[in-house]
């Protein structure tokens, strides 16, 4: 009898912000399969503060490049892996930090092991814009608002067209476009910059004023809510 295959979404990093669906998938797995690098794994981090095993997590590194050459290298060996042990009847959780579907890179495991016959049934997450504007009350967006979410390739030019016909925009892994960030900014104060890091992390911040964001060097792990203030 052929197991199944489930792609299980964490969320942010609290580990009281996974869904009971996602728990009890953890739960049931006979493998759990956790991307992270040579050093450390956030992924990981939240299992261990889960009420589940983790005698059988296996930790796969993926290499952190722009050249994903060798990250998609890594994903296959570890689906075929993943396929041997699926044939031999074996429950398979798949974990990803938010939500599987945004931004994911483990998306590409799935659409490989769909391909190679093996279905994903995958579990829904709290992407991390969401659970920021939990932390700092923020109501993203209201009414008729439009929302934009932009990965960290953006520039000045294209933030000021969104932001000057009205919408508000988040902004993802700030640390790949921080100097077309600080441009942004400087030369358009009006707007309402929420700038986060490592939400749902102990060392999770939250920070509004325009001259501290400025002055930070923004990590892998942050992202910027733009609310537009036209003048």
């Amino acid at each position: 009898m052929q197991g199944k295959i489930s792609g299980v979404s964490l969320g942010p990093g609290e580990p009281e912000l996974i869904t009971l669906k996602a728990l009890k998938a953890l739960q049931e797995a006979d493998i759990i399969y956790c991307p992270g690098t040579q050093t450390k794994s956030r992924s990981r981090d939240i299992l261990q503060a889960l009420p589940i095993s983790m005698k059988e997590v296996r930790l796969f590194h993926v290499p952190m490049s722009k050249d994903r050459t060798l990250a998609n290298q890594t994903y296959d060996a570890i689906c075929t892996e993943i396929a041997a042990l699926v044939s031999t009847g074996k429950n398979i959780a798949i974990t990803a930090e938010g939500d599987s579907g945004f931004y994911s890179s483990v998306n590409y495991m799935f659409d490989k092991l769909t391909s190679m016959g093996f279905p994903i049934t995958t579990i829904a997450g709290v992407p991390a814009f969401i659970a920021a504007g939990a932390i700092s009350g923020l109501h993203i967006v209201k009414q008729e608002e439009k929302l934009v979410v932009l990965p960290g390739i953006v520039t000045a030019e294209e933030l000021d067209s969104l932001l000057t016909s009205g919408h508000v925009v988040v902004i993802m892994k700030l640390s790949q476009c921080t100097d077309e960030i600080h441009r942004f900014m400087q030369a358009n104060r009006q707007h309402e910059f929420h700038y986060y890091e490592n939400v749902g992390t102990l060392s999770e911040l939250h920070e509004t004023d325009k001259r501290s964001i400025l002055n930070r060097t923004f990590p892998y792990f942050s992202l910027m809510i733009i609310q537009p203030h036209i003048i």
